[in-house]
């Protein structure tokens, strides 16, 4: 508040109360100080909101992560793998009857060649039983062979029977027409022809009963043939079954290759069905490796891989797929085309490139342990400053060793951490320090 003096008037003076007066002053209203103050605490909360920590936020030093950065590049699809030497072909040695080792007579690591005898056992029950059932097959077989000749016998009666009643039908027929003229003219008694024709008459019926008899005969004896020679032919075949089991003692190599896992020892009781080595393809080997279970829709046989393999480049062939998938991966066979190399050993490791698909253009970001973790849905994008990384949602497509390509979510120039997520994984935002 301020007083103001007033000047005395010509009519003389007056008095104070009359002449003094109040003069206010103007300021801010108390509706904008009250909205002025609003203000000011809506933007320290916002200021808080985007400085201060959040609970789904974490501070990571920069120096522990790898940042790339997205670029445009060529996309080489192919498949770094570690293959193994296996021969092309292995075939297992089994005891098909079990035995006593009598004697070895090759050694492990040889070269043999298919049907080179390698061991003999030694086993009297099944020597004994053999040659029991070789002694009742034998008897049945002749059992047979007499019920066969019993019946050849049957088939040649009943052919002289038949030969029989067909001369005699046809002398009573002759003698029948002989005495038919005679007859009628007085020279032979009637009682005499009337015989004559009643003879002619049994005798045809008599060949024809027969012959009838000799079909039917002869019907049911070819069936009984056609039996007795496939029993003998099945008893012919077991016989040979049993003598294949004592041939069976006599271990013979099944193929020609080299001889492994093979150390029986002389006295050695063996049973059947053990495995006894294995044979593998001389001279003739192939490559087997593992492959992540995420490629098994994308390796198909016929697929070109190379390899550095004996101081030269070769290239393979994927020949054959395993589908089965175990701990995560899956195994396939690779054929090499062309010449094999020397000096390959059974075992080895050999590194090598399957080729997937033709290089084309893409968006890369560089192959990175976060896509263990993330599977490639999602990847933290650090801003433009460098202060922050913030999870985003991303395709991304094929990758090989070196680069990932990226579908969507992602645009040149700007920056991931490719880097593992490990400790960070479930948070949505990142605040980087040490820059």
């Amino acid at each position: 508040m301020s007083v103001v003096r007033m000047t005395k008037g010509e009519h003389g003076p007056e008095s104070g109360g009359a002449m003094d007066r109040v003069v206010e002053t103007k300021g801010l209203s108390k509706q904008i100080k009250v909205g002025l103050a609003a203000g000011v605490v809506l933007l320290v909360a916002l200021l808080f909101y985007f400085f201060a920590p959040t609970a789904n936020s974490q501070t990571v030093d920069t120096a522990r992560l790898t940042i790339s950065e997205v670029q445009r590049g060529r996309f080489d699809d192919f498949l770094p793998l570690r293959a193994r030497v296996e021969p092309s072909l292995t075939v297992f040695l089994d005891a098909v009857e079990g035995g006593r080792v009598e004697r070895i007579l090759v050694e492990d690591g040889a070269m043999v060649q298919e049907g080179q005898p390698l061991a003999i056992l030694s086993n009297s029950d099944l020597q004994l039983n053999v040659l029991a059932r070789q002694t009742e097959v034998t008897q049945q077989i002749n059992s047979m062979r007499s019920q066969e000749l019993a019946l050849n016998q049957t088939r040649l009666a009943n052919e002289r029977a038949l030969i029989e009643a067909d001369l005699a039908a046809q002398t009573a027929e002759r003698q029948y027409e002989l005495q038919r003229p005679l007859a009628q003219r007085g020279f032979v008694p009637q009682r005499t022809f009337a015989d004559s024709r009643d003879t002619a008459q049994a005798m045809r019926r008599r060949a024809e009963v027969l012959r009838r008899q000799r079909g039917e005969d002869e019907r049911l004896q070819s069936s009984q043939l056609a039996q007795l020679r496939s029993s003998a032919t099945a008893l012919n075949d077991s016989l040979s079954i049993a003598r294949g089991s004592l041939e069976a003692l006599n271990l013979r190599a099944p193929v020609t290759g080299q001889l492994t896992a093979f150390s029986i020892q002389i006295g050695q009781s063996l049973q059947r069905g053990e495995r006894l080595g294995q044979i593998d393809s001389a001279g003739r080997n192939k490559l087997r490796a593992q492959v992540d279970e995420f490629y098994l829709g994308r390796v198909a046989e016929g697929q070109i891989a190379t390899a550095d393999a004996g101081g030269r480049q070769v290239r393979l062939r994927v020949s054959k797929i395993y589908p089965q998938v175990r701990n995560g991966t899956f195994e396939i066979d690779l054929a090499f085309l062309g010449e094999e190399p020397q000096n390959l050993q059974r075992g080895q490791t050999v590194q090598i490139r399957l080729t997937l698909g033709d290089p084309s253009p893409a968006l890369l970001i560089p192959n990175g342990a976060f896509y263990n973790e993330t599977g490639g849905n999602w990847v933290f994008v650090v801003s433009p400053d460098g202060s922050s990384a913030v999870k985003r949602q991303v395709r991304l497509g094929r990758r090989n060793s070196e680069s990932i390509e990226v579908l969507e979510g992602l645009d040149p120039g700007e920056r991931v951490i490719t880097s593992p997520y490990t400790g960070f994984a479930e948070r949505d935002r990142l605040s980087l320090s040490g820059q």
